[in-house]
């Protein structure tokens, strides 16, 4: 009978230690933060401008492009944008940037594309998938004086060179949003 009880203190011990490490990782998983995380509980927070934008407010400039830039575009499925606009708020401006940058530094998942200044705002593009077939293009873009954005650009095997080439060669069609709620984004 003491073999048995032995058995099954250890295997007790044993479960204990399993169930341990599990909450552990589960626990470690449900802390990383996510872009889409973060996407869908900005749409609840107070001051955001959120929007999906349909792949057709994203136009050519000209029919005069490659047909490897006409199947870039054709390959872009969803955009979303988030946007908090600069109002005073400087400790709400500095955590919503913080959080967003710390979610862009996992370069497991997001690769850094390129960084420029744009009329005074800092702006980041990442990509997510490999350097052949991108699966998202996420501008990251923030100044004190404007606020801060995200858009992201959900896509299927997108060639890097092309989104940029494509960057170069469209042009926005504010027609097909309504974007009179949004005016503080693109002023």
């Amino acid at each position: 009978m003491r073999l048995v009880n032995k058995k099954q203190v250890k295997m007790k011990k044993i479960s204990t230690v399993l169930s341990l490490m599990l909450i552990a990782l589960i626990t470690t998983a449900c802390q990383q933060k996510s872009l889409q995380s973060y996407l869908v509980k900005a749409q609840e927070k107070k001051g955001f401008i959120t929007f999906d934008a349909p792949t057709s407010f994203i136009q050519l400039k000209s029919e005069d492009v490659s047909q490897e830039v006409k199947a870039t575009l054709e390959s872009i499925k969803k955009i979303n944008v988030v946007a908090l606009p600069y109002q005073g708020n400087e400790e709400a401006y500095e955590a919503e940037k913080t959080e967003i940058a710390s979610i862009l530094k996992d370069s497991n998942k997001y690769k850094s594309l390129m960084r420029m200044n744009v009329k005074g705002m800092a702006m980041s593009l990442y990509y997510t998938g490999d350097t052949e077939s991108i699966d998202e293009v996420i501008a990251f873009g923030y100044s004190q004086d404007k606020g801060l954005g995200i858009a992201r650009l959900i896509g299927e095997n997108m060639n890097p060179a092309k989104i940029i080439e494509l960057m170069n060669n469209v042009k926005m069609d504010p027609g097909s949003l309504n974007l009179s709620q949004f005016n503080a984004v693109f002023d």
